[in-house]
């Protein structure tokens, strides 16, 4: 690429894209489908690890995307105060419309200032509906073009891989429009997108460079972690020899893992790298996850939860979310987390505090799989950060026992006693109105007053055992006292309120 002669080129470089939107309107769907149809021929069956990011090919022009869906994964960067894409591509699912995470999607864009396209997903979808999109889009103050605004909008199938060429050509042409200019002085900087524990390699993390040209050998630095680089990789796993702006790159060389959104910097030395990281070592908070789960008041029911994941990044992202999930009644409790494989230790973890080990994008081995079978310890592996939040969620929702609900049945009459016993009393009396059903409860009522409660454990018309009577039948009745409840006898003339109790699961 050609260069001015004080290296400081000016050429254009790629946009970094990220994709935003609710839950399940297509973001990953999307981003697979890009990658499948976009990547170059060879490539994309050689991507065998996520590493944060990848670079799209469209007719020549390189697109970045971040392949972190989802604006939780996005917040945990930008929780550093780190600005990583240029463009946005807002999904909006074109049967749903504009969601509660939408809604969050825009704020994100709006508080960013970034240029964004509206992408009209899953418009093969019957109950598709583009123009009630657009509509509920210019009620959060989002016009797109065909509404007298200018925000552009693309209708498309990431499924069927419909429109997917329209949306990459408009997204080249907003960045077109931003005028996005490499600075290939030195030293090079970048983001850290990624950051985990090779076992073989080491700590190793993607960087996303938005500035100089990092090359292989280069001390690097980011916050208080210092390395050289050893090894370099391109999204497909290739070796590469240095990385310009917009280049998702991962880098072998880390003494420690770095953190998500951390900038890294090149130096020509080793000790600049570490003046660098000592002057960072009084500005950089300690990166802590979970730090908000550990309060534990003791009217609340605690779910005791081991996490492993793959990169720090989905450490944060779950972080992030499990926040949202707010009750007075039940909590979390994060007794044990790591990047790397699910082990025996994090078995004993979790058995030592009564809880359970969540894996994210991890492995386990057999031996550990026999270990958490021998000593009752669940373990639950997800590779979707939605569906490891709303299983965490109806974990902490069958905390909260169910929600009993009174089913009004129907009224007898009582017009005969029989037998008493202290466990149970015959009755016989006429169905006033519903129906008398066998094994659900009822209360005796004397002038308009409860006097007591029970159950019916048989239920006889004509001297022949029935489940159910319905109203204008005589019916005789077992009824079964509750223990532990006070039980005055019934007598002719008493009315018996039959019901039932529904049980439904509460939810958070």
């Amino acid at each position: 690429m050609p260069n001015n002669s004080n290296n400081t080129g000016k050429n254009t470089r790629p946009p970094i894209v990220v994709v935003l939107g609710h839950v399940d309107h297509g973001k990953t769907k999307l981003l697979d489908t890009i990658r499948k149809t976009k990547v170059a021929e060879g490539e994309s069956g050689g991507i065998t690890q996520h590493i944060g990011a990848y670079q799209a090919d469209i007719k020549g022009k390189i697109i970045t995307f971040l392949d972190t869906p989802g604006h939780e994964a996005f917040s945990a960067i930008r929780s550093r105060g780190a600005k990583v894409a240029d463009i946005a591509v807002l999904v909006v699912a074109a049967d749903e419309g504009v969601k509660q995470q939408t809604k969050e999607a825009i704020k994100i864009i709006k508080s960013e200032k970034m240029p964004f396209v509206v992408a009209i997903n899953k418009i093969d979808k019957e109950g598709a509906n583009a123009q009630k999109v657009k509509q509920d889009l210019a009620t959060e103050e989002i016009l797109v073009e065909d509404w007298g605004g200018k925000v552009p909008v693309v209708e498309i199938s990431a499924k069927q891989d419909k429109g997917i060429t329209e949306l990459l050509e408009m997204i080249l042409l907003v960045a077109d429009l931003e005028d996005l200019k490499e600075d290939l002085s030195s030293p090079a900087k970048g983001i850290i997108i990624e950051s985990n524990m090779d076992k073989r390699r080491g700590h190793v993390a993607t960087a996303l460079i938005h500035k100089g040209i990092l090359r292989l050998g280069d001390w690097i630095v980011a916050g208080t972690v210092v390395g050289k680089v050893k090894s370099m990789e391109d999204f497909t796993g290739a070796s590469i020899d240095q990385a310009k702006p917009s280049q998702p790159v991962r880098i072998i060389g880390w003494s420690n893992a770095p953190n998500i959104g951390i900038e890294i910097v090149s130096t020509e030395t080793k000790e600049d790298a570490i003046r660098i990281s000592e002057d960072n070592a009084n500005l950089t908070p300690l990166l802590s996850f979970f730090s908000g789960a550990q309060e534990s008041p003791d009217n609340k029911k605690m779910l005791n939860i081991v996490f492993k994941s793959d990169v720090t990044s989905s450490l944060e992202a779950i972080d992030n979310v499990l926040k949202t999930i707010a009750s007075d009644e039940v909590g979390y409790r994060v007794i044990g987390y790591d990047i790397g494989e699910i082990n025996e230790a994090d078995i004993q973890t979790a058995m030592a505090g009564r809880g359970q080990v969540i894996g994210f994008r991890v492995a386990i081995d057999e031996s550990t799989k026999k270990l958490a079978e021998r000593d009752g310890v669940k373990i639950t592996e997800f590779n979707v950060i939605y569906e490891l939040i709303e299983y965490v969620r109806g974990q902490m929702a069958e905390l909260l026992g169910a929600t009993i609900t009174r089913v009004p049945l129907g009224k007898l009459k009582v017009l005969a006693t029989f037998k008493k016993d202290p466990k149970f009393q015959i009755i016989g009396g006429k169905v006033l109105s519903g129906k008398v059903v066998r094994g659900v409860f009822l209360d005796a009522t004397r002038n308009g007053f409860i006097i007591c409660s029970g159950r019916i454990g048989q239920l006889q018309h004509s001297k022949e055992d029935l489940t159910e009577i319905k109203e204008g039948l005589e019916a005789g009745i077992k009824l079964e006292i509750i223990p532990g409840q006070p039980f005055q006898e019934i007598q002719v003339g008493d009315i018996l309120e039959i019901y039932e109790e529904q049980k439904s699961a509460r939810t958070l």
